[in-house]
This record gives structure tokens, sequence and C-alpha cells, in this order.
């Protein structure tokens, strides 16, 4: 079996697509992933940030997180209306494009992109930092694990749909029932006791207060909160994953999601406060993450401990894997509006958009290795580009009720209106909370990339009209073209080369470059001997042989030199150059050979010639 078949699976035909779609229970570790593990910081970062507060911090979490849930309620009701309405895929830029103009649907690709980018480098850093907690030992490998962990989760993408939700099931389900059984279990004794339950192992002590809870305290906290919210968009991204019928499942898988995540934020939040689990300082030695201790506190530190540990910090590492299901769908629709090169639109080995899960691959191991795998300073502007897109999308879908009406679309037009609305209102939140904190990038960077798409598409549009043709194939006579061979040597590459080009022409002109005269008189020996004789003897039209002069030991300036002076000499002729290259299949012997013919052809193509033919030899003759 080949490596490449080994690693990324064989080849699948185009027919075999349907075949490849996944169920519900294959579209949570897929498209959940990342929603699903919030659950694991986003009430951690309201509470980090309501540190100061001490113990009185506990009493505004639960409002906070019921703000959140509501926010997600909304946003549940308004992306089943959107996957009813585009069941081909329903994401923000599809959706505000149509509705609300290309400008408005490249900002929300934008958005998008830069949010699942960020989703991969914090979910996997986030994912090794809470490994490293358990194991301190592993610290001076962070870097290490992460670019692990990521090289691990694009090979298992390249595979496809179906084997990435097959490898991700485990961990996902294992997290969910493990951490669903603890949270239950801890209401229930919460309930038994009266509301204060007596901790298995007691928690680190809050604080006093050192603050008193401002309103802008308490905004930071909600806008940190707001990361739980990452990732609900996803499913709708990713309606062309599933089997049919396709709407019915993206929407139960959308469902299972949401509720999963609103009973886990709940549990949390409640939790904490009847058990007193606050945060800890992230950058003390003693830091434990809030649900190390609430796990401990209910359970004890025993095997249940050790396994829903286990299965979050899985969780976390992996939930990287949303951005991987969706980045690459999601440029893949840009690319097929001419705002991406076209190499994002074509599908690989294994029916997916190789080309998206590559580049997320390469920009997220940049950022893994600019920050050491540590990407705390990433969180800030987490969060932005998701409620970018998300007031987007319901912005595009009011504007969708208004235009098309239909059954029912006045309360459809309220839910999704709510839903702009609401998410209009946490963006601003958001960006003022987290502006000074380096959200302020954020604000650049997306209408750059914006900018880039339109750019982009303007160059292709400009391209089509330029190579766009309405009139007949010109059938007036035409002369053979003109040919010109550069030559090092009298070889079977050579003489390969030679037959091509007179094949397609009498007038073939082979060049040679060359300032050792030991060489030159070699070279003329073997041409009269094995070329012109022979030709001549057959009465064969015998190709000419130049030499050029090179002082200073250029090669390709005086072959360049030579072909602008035949086409001043030849102006009614068709000028094809020929380049002869030994091609080796080895990885090892690849590199070795054609340095001066890849040097050559590239100076040709942007000097302006427009036949350049390559004559590949392969040695081992395949």
């Amino acid at each position: 079996m080949a490596l490449s078949d080994w690693l990324l699976g064989r080849p699948l035909a185009s027919d075999a697509a349907e075949e490849n779609k996944v169920s519900v229970w294959g579209g949570i570790p897929i498209l959940g992933l990342d929603a699903l593990s919030s659950a694991a910081y986003g009430p951690e970062a309201a509470l980090t940030l309501l540190l100061p507060l001490g113990v009185l911090g506990l009493v505004h979490i639960g409002p906070i997180v019921l703000l959140i849930l509501l926010l997600l309620g909304i946003l549940y009701f308004s992306y089943r209306q959107t996957i009813h309405a585009y069941p081909n895929g329903g994401g923000s830029y599809i959706v505000a494009t149509a509705n609300l103009g290309q400008r408005a649907g490249l900002f929300a690709a934008a958005a998008l992109m830069l949010d699942y980018i960020l989703t991969v480098a914090v979910g996997i850093s986030s994912g090794v930092g809470a490994l490293i907690s358990v194991a301190p030992s592993l610290h001076p490998h962070i870097l290490s694990l992460c670019l692990g962990i990521l090289v691990l989760v694009s090979l298992v993408n390249l595979r496809g749909v179906r084997d990435s939700g097959s490898v991700f099931a485990l961990p996902t389900y294992l997290f969910i029932v493990s951490l669903l059984g603890v949270l239950g279990w801890g209401i229930v004794k919460a309930i038994l006791a009266g509301g204060h339950p007596h901790p298995v192992e007691t928690p680190p002590a809050l604080p006093s207060a050192a603050l008193a809870a401002t309103p802008w305290l308490l905004l930071r906290a909600f806008a940190s909160g707001c990361t739980a919210m990452t990732g609900v968009e996803a499913v709708s991204n990713g309606i062309q994953a599933f089997n049919q019928p396709r709407v019915i499942r993206a929407q139960k898988t959308l469902t299972a999601i949401i509720v999963i995540l609103a009973i886990l934020l709940g549990g949390i939040a409640y939790l904490c406060t009847a058990y007193h689990v606050g945060a800890t300082d992230p950058d003390a030695s003693n830091y434990q993450s809030v649900l190390s201790q609430l796990v401990a506190a209910i359970v004890g530190r025993n095997v249940i401990y050790y396994i829903t540990l286990a299965s979050v910090i899985c969780v976390l590492a992996l939930s990287a894997n949303t951005g991987f299901a969706d980045f690459p769908r999601l440029c893949h629709l840009v690319a097929d509006d001419r705002f991406l090169p076209h190499l994002f639109a074509a599908r690989g080995r294994r029916l997916v958009f190789s080309g998206g899960i590559l580049v997320l691959a390469l920009i997220c191991g940049l950022l893994l290795w600019v920050f050491g795998g540590i990407t705390d300073r990433l969180i800030p502007l987490y969060a932005i580009g998701a409620f970018l897109a998300f007031t987007l999308s319901q912005a595009g879908m009011v504007e969708h009720w208004r235009k098309n009406k239909g059954p029912g679309w006045k309360a459809s037009l309220c839910i999704n209106g709510l839903g702009a609305i609401c998410t209009g209102i946490t963006l601003a939140v958001v960006l003022v909370a987290k502006f000074a904190e380096g959200a302020w990038i954020t604000v650049i960077l997306i209408p750059v990339l914006a900018l880039l798409f339109a750019g982009i598409g303007r160059h292709y549009r400009k391209l089509e009209a330029k190579i766009a043709n309405t009139k007949p194939i010109d059938s007036s006579p035409t002369l053979p073209p003109f040919v010109v061979a550069p030559i090092k040597g009298w070889t079977i590459v050579t003489e390969r080369a030679l037959r091509i080009g007179m094949s397609i022409s009498p007038d073939v002109l082979a060049i040679h470059v060359e300032a050792d005269e030991e060489c030159r008189d070699i070279l003329i020996k073997n041409w009269d001997e094995f070329v012109e004789k022979p030709l001549r003897d057959k009465g064969n039209v015998v190709p000419q042989l130049k030499l050029l002069d090179s002082p200073y030991r250029l090669v390709v300036r005086p072959v360049i030199n030579e072909i602008k002076a035949i086409r001043v000499a030849q102006p009614d002729r068709v000028i094809a150059i020929i380049i002869p290259e030994v091609v080796e299949t080895s990885w090892f012997s690849l590199p070795l050979h054609n340095q001066r013919a890849g040097l050559l052809k590239a100076a040709l193509l942007f000097s302006g010639e427009k036949n350049v033919i390559s004559v590949p030899w392969y040695p081992d003759g395949i």
C-alpha cells in the first residue's frame, strides 16, 4: 500500500459522495466540538474576570450565564430557520450575499474565516494547556504537542468526512456522557442538601472582594462568557455534510448541540455557586481549571474524575475539528464566486476540500509557532468574528423573509429580527469590552480580508473579460512554428526534444550556451556525428545548431536575447520553445535536477513568451 493511501485513505470517486455523508450522530462530533467544548472555558472566562469580587463573584455568574443561554436560544431558533431557508448551506456568507449584497457577504466571510482560524489555534492550545495543568512535566513540550495535534487533526480531516466523524465520536460522546453524569450527580447532591452540598474535595478558598461589582466589570465578564457561543453557526455552514434528508438531519444535529451545551452551561453555573467554585489565577503555580475543581468537589479525585478530565482535555484539543470542517467549505463557496483562488473550490482525493484544510493547517501552525503554543493573546480576538457573522446572517434572514414572504413569514421575520438585534448588541458589547485587549486587531483584519477578496474577484472578472471569445476560429492558413530548443549537450533528453521539435516544424534551431571551449568542441563533434550525418543520409531536414557566447557564464539571459532576435527576424511566425528536462520521481532525486530549466521557463513566461513546451524524460522509464 502506498504511503499516501495509508495516511489519507484510497481516493474516492465522485459518485461516492453520498456514501460519505454523515448522520446526526456523526454530525455532532464533526460540527459540534467547538460549541460543546466552549462549556469548558466559557464560564471560566467569565469567572476569571469576576475573580476580584471574591465570593460575591459567584452571585453574578448565574445571571450572566442565564443571559448567555437566552441569547443561545434566540440563535438556535434563528439558525433552524436559516437551515430550512438555505438547504444547500446557509452560512453567513451565503445569507448575507443573497440578501444584503456582495460587500456584506465578503465581510461575513472574512469574519467567519478569522473565527475558524482562531477556533483551531485557541482550541488546540487550550487542550494542551489543560493537559499541562494535569501533567506539569510536559510543560517544555507545549509547542511540540500543539503541532502534533494540529497534524493529527489535519490528517484525519484529509481522510474525509466519514472518517473524521468516526475518529472524533469516542472522545466527544465520552465528554458528553461523563460531564453530564458528573453534573447531574452534583445537582442531585445539591438539591438533597438544600442547595448547600458538602464537597468531596474542598475547592480553593476564594479571595476577599478587592473591587465592587461595577457595570463595566460585569459587562467584561459577559463579553468573555460569550465565547461559549462560538461554533453555533457550524451546522448551517455544513449542511452538505449530512445524508438525506439533509435539512431534517442538520436541524436535529443543531438541536442536540444546543440542548447539550445549554445543560452544560447552566449546570456548571449553578454548581459553581452551590459548591463555591471560582476561577483561580491562570498564572499562579497552583492554578486549577474551574471544571477540575468542580468535578473534584462533586466526586473527588477518583477514576471518574480522571476519565472526565481526560475527555475534557481531548475535546478541547480536538475542538479544532469544527474549524477544519467548516473553513474549507466556506473557502469553497467563496472560491466558487471567484473571490478566492480556484484551488479552494476543488475536492481532493477523499472528496473534501483539501486546499482549504492545508491552508488552515499552515496558518494555524504558524500562529502556534509564533506564540509558542500559548495563544492566550488571541482570546480577546475570539467571538468578535463569530458575532459579526451572526449579526449579518440574522439581518440577511430578515431581508430574506421581507422579500420572499411565504407561510408564517412574519413570525420568522420577528425571530430573525430579534436575533439580529441581540447579536448586534452583543457584538458591540464584546467589541467595546475587548477593544483595548486586542480586539482592535480584528477591526482592522476583517475589512482588510474583505478588500483582499474583492480584489481577487476584480482580477478574475478582468481576466475573463480579456480571454472571452465570441468569434469563430481563424481558418486562414498558418505557417508551422519556428522551434527553438535550448540544449546542454548530446543526450537522450536532447534527442527526444529535437525529435518532438522536428515533428511539429521543419525549422528547428538548437541553441547552446557554454563558456567552456572544450564542452563546445565536444558538442560540435557529437552534433556532426549523431545529428547531421544520420539525417542527411536519410534525406531529412537537419536542425540548425547555434552556439551562444557567454563570457560572464550566464545562461538564461543569452537564451532570452536570442529568442527576441528570432522574433524580430521572423515576425510572422509562431515561436515555440522546447525545454528538455530530466524528471526524477523519488523525493531525494527530484530537487537535484532542472534548476536551470525551471529558471529558464519562468524567465520566458515572465518575458511574454506564449509557447513554452516542457519535454520531460524519466530515467526510471515511466
